[in-house]
């Protein structure tokens, strides 16, 4: 054996042996994981190498009104893409359908194993994907600010609409 192939298959064991520490009989894709992070970190990477290539300066410090709208609109595309109905085809190679989970929203849950279930995962949490949603939109505010300006503004007025349809709900059900 080569000394790389010894190497290789030392790495995969210590690797084996926590996995199986960590999560004993649940099954807890480190994996995965580890591919979702690995896959995260290099797209960061191209991002910021892109805009160093392009000149661009990323800002000393984001304006308080991006940010505010940045946070509104990963809440509510995160949400979008983890729970709604529409872009449950998304999802569907990783998940099951198991039913509505309120307006507008469904109950699914992860299937498969490894890194299906890890990407099943990733993709049904709004917390998770809000990462990757809102690494997108600060990008997009030194690449695109103009439309990343148009794209925050666009998801927040949705979530004012939404609070408007809840607000609506409420009245009627407290008028019936």
């Amino acid at each position: 054996m080569t000394g790389v192939a010894q190497i290789r298959d030392q790495v995969a064991g210590a690797a084996r042996r926590q996995q199986d520490r960590y999560a004993g009989d649940a099954d807890r894709p480190l994996r995965g994981y580890l591919a979702t992070m690995t896959v995260y970190a290099g797209l960061v990477g191209l991002i910021a190498g892109g805009i160093r290539v392009s000149g661009r300066q990323p800002p000393d410090r984001l304006d308080p009104v991006d940010i505010a709208l940045s946070a509104v609109a990963t809440h509510k595309l995160s949400r979008l893409l983890s729970r709604d109905s529409v872009t449950s085809p998304l999802r569907a190679p990783f998940t099951s359908y198991r039913g509505s989970a309120g307006p507008a929203e469904l109950s699914e849950e992860v299937r498969g194993e490894g890194g299906r279930k890890a990407v099943g995962e990733l993709i049904t949490c709004p917390f998770c994907t809000g990462v990757w949603i809102a690494t997108a939109l600060t990008a997009g505010l030194i690449c695109l600010p103009r439309t990343t300006r148009l794209v925050t503004g666009t998801l927040t007025a949705l979530t004012g609409s939404d609070l408007l349809h809840y607000a609506h709900a409420l009245l009627d059900k407290a008028a019936g």
